[in-house]
């Protein structure tokens, strides 16, 4: 009988922490306090704050080309008013400096940033050995996963607002600013085409959410950081090269990617909705489908980190 009891101790013995941890059952302050500590996290590395100073770099480059371009009463080049060619309106009006610099950071530098914080949101904490470490606490991998990816789409809104707030800043230097023509060739008001800035920056900040998604998922498939970084870029930039080839065009609205630049129909009177509620529509597809799959990896696999 001693044995059994001893055999029985053992075996308690034996349970990891890690299990008896996630079996217990969290308070929302605890989760407020993981959320919080990962937010903290996040942004307190230098990597992070890098690329947020790369991010805020792009409108001030822009807006000081455009005007060394300018000083002598030349035009910069420019077409028909979307995506880049708001550059054409910058001199105008330095609010144009918020579209452009979110044109031309969009099909690269926030998807960049985005795909090396959601790579590393698990892959990371395995490479540096601290993953079992966060399943001691009462937090189940559902609820880690979960908090991983709220931080990853918090970066996601402070990146925008990143390249959008320091595109304000110097168009207002060097700029003037007042009423702005549309797309569409009516005139708004300083205060609505402002309004319109910030919705523009929220929805390019939805157009991540998919990307997060995937790149969270490739983050459990692999116990390397730098690894999952690598892979969630790669898979950016094959998409974006997949996404100009005509022969691929009945594929392509199916990409997340492919409606990115459609925020620019914010800036017509009225505003086209047809190709905005498609591009966030699929974002959210791509954050079921692909945060359903991290998910089913993450709560399935064999924690040795």
């Amino acid at each position: 009988m001693s044995q059994v009891d001893a055999g029985a101790g053992e075996a308690t013995a034996a349970v990891p922490t890690a299990g008896r941890g996630a079996g217990r059952a969290p308070n929302p302050l605890w989760t407020f306090g993981l959320l919080r500590s990962e937010l903290l996290t996040t942004f307190r590395r230098w990597r992070t704050l890098a690329l947020l100073g790369v991010l805020a770099a792009v409108p001030i480059l822009v807006g000081i080309a455009v005007k060394l371009e300018t000083r002598d009463g030349s035009s910069v080049g420019g077409g028909g008013g979307e995506g880049p060619a708001f550059i054409t309106q910058i001199t105008n009006n330095g609010l144009f400096l918020v579209f452009t610099a979110l044109a031309a950071t969009l099909p690269f530098f926030l998807p960049m940033a985005i795909g090396v914080v959601a790579g590393d949101a698990i892959a990371g904490e395995a490479n540096a050995g601290t993953l079992r470490y966060l399943l001691v606490a009462p937090a189940g991998r559902t609820r880690l996963l979960l908090t991983k990816y709220a931080t990853t789409m918090a970066f996601c809104l402070v990146a925008t607002l990143v390249v959008a707030v320091s595109a304000l800043a110097v168009g207002a230097l060097l700029f003037p600013l007042g009423d702005l023509t549309t797309i569409s060739g009516t005139r708004i008001g300083f205060a609505d085409g402002l309004a319109r800035a910030l919705l523009i920056a929220l929805v390019v900040a939805a157009s991540l959410i998919g990307l997060a998604a995937l790149g969270l998922f490739v983050s459990t498939l692999v116990n390397s950081g730098i690894a999952a970084m690598a892979t969630t870029v790669g898979l950016l930039i094959t998409v974006q090269i997949l996404d100009q080839i005509p022969q691929l065009h009945a594929i392509q609205p199916y990409f997340f990617s492919h409606y990115w630049l459609s925020f620019a129909d914010l800036m017509r009177e009225p505003v086209y909705w047809d190709d905005l509620v498609r591009n966030l529509g699929l974002q959210a597809l791509y954050a079921v489908v692909f945060g359903s799959a991290a998910w089913a990896r993450f709560t399935t696999k064999d924690i040795t980190a």
